[in-house]
């Protein structure tokens, strides 16, 4: 009895103090070229956002402002995961709300996850065009191209690997000679992106394993990447740098033990970068 009293008292604790995690956000800043000496160009600022679940999230959208703390922004880029349920729409718009206030000098982007995709049809569209309402331009296998210092920088958004909504030719279809910055969820994809040239990208869906102890058995059929420990932050796959984020919200039971919720900021130099097409 006294046994089973103790083993009850141990879960509650390690219950209570992985929600209490959920409520503990931290503020990453990411330099991936902060070490080369000869780099030059423009560098650009860009808020990272992944995974909001706004079913079970405990961070507010004036939580994220005051990490935030009016931040001048070149970019926002918001990585899929927002939401599985018609009624969580409402619950989005605040955080969308908020975000847009912080006037990103070259525009907000958002692509989808495969949470996203239990939405059907019109449901789907909704939260598409509540998305595009708030100024967050949705890519769904599309590109958009900005002018960063005469530099043009193309922003790709390919739609999500693990659903199979992603499409690789569409997304890269018609690209200018530039830099190329792309925004995907599953980040799975970049082992399918031999012949797609990226200078970075990012993404989420791991949630950093969300119960990261002592290892994230759980992840193991979500994809290769987990087979080679890439679960959460700066990785490189033959030279070339992604991100995968911890993600702001959770999904399952609201609990996080050996991760946190995370906002991160990238600062990608602009200027000397590779200048292939596909």
């Amino acid at each position: 009895m006294y046994i089973s009293i103790g083993i009850i008292a141990l879960l509650s604790y390690f219950i209570y103090i992985g929600y209490r995690n959920t409520h503990s956000v931290v503020v990453n800043q990411i330099d991936i070229e902060k070490d080369i000496e000869t780099s030059k160009g423009k560098v650009l600022k860009i808020l990272h956002i992944s995974d909001l679940h706004i079913e079970n999230i405990s961070i507010t959208p004036q939580n994220i402002m005051q990490q935030l703390d009016s931040q001048s922004l070149d970019l926002i880029a918001l990585t899929g995961d927002f939401l599985d349920r018609k009624k969580s729409i409402p619950k989005l718009i605040p955080y969308l709300e908020e975000l847009s206030k912080l006037n990103p000098k070259y525009g907000a982007y958002a692509v989808f996850g495969n949470h996203d995709y239990v939405l059907k049809d019109r449901d789907f569209q909704q939260l598409k065009d509540i998305l595009n309402q708030y100024g967050f331009k949705t890519l769904q296998n599309e590109n958009a191209v900005i002018t960063v210092d005469s530099e043009a920088v193309n922003v790709i958004g390919i739609d999500n690997f693990s659903t199979n909504h992603s499409n690789l030719v569409k997304s890269y279809a018609g690209l200018q000679q530039g830099s190329n910055l792309v925004l995907t969820h599953d980040p799975n994809v970049v082992l399918e992106m031999d012949k797609y040239h990226f200078d970075y990208l990012l993404s989420g869906h791991f949630h950093g394993g969300q119960i990261h102890w002592p290892k994230p058995y759980h992840l193991r059929k979500m994809g290769k990447l987990v087979k080679l420990n890439m679960v959460k932050g700066l990785h490189k796959l033959e030279g070339r740098p992604f991100y995968i984020s911890e993600g702001l919200g959770q999904t399952g039971i609201n609990i996080r033990v050996g991760s946190r919720p995370e906002i991160t900021i990238h600062h990608l130099r602009i200027g000397n970068r590779i200048k292939e097409v596909i």
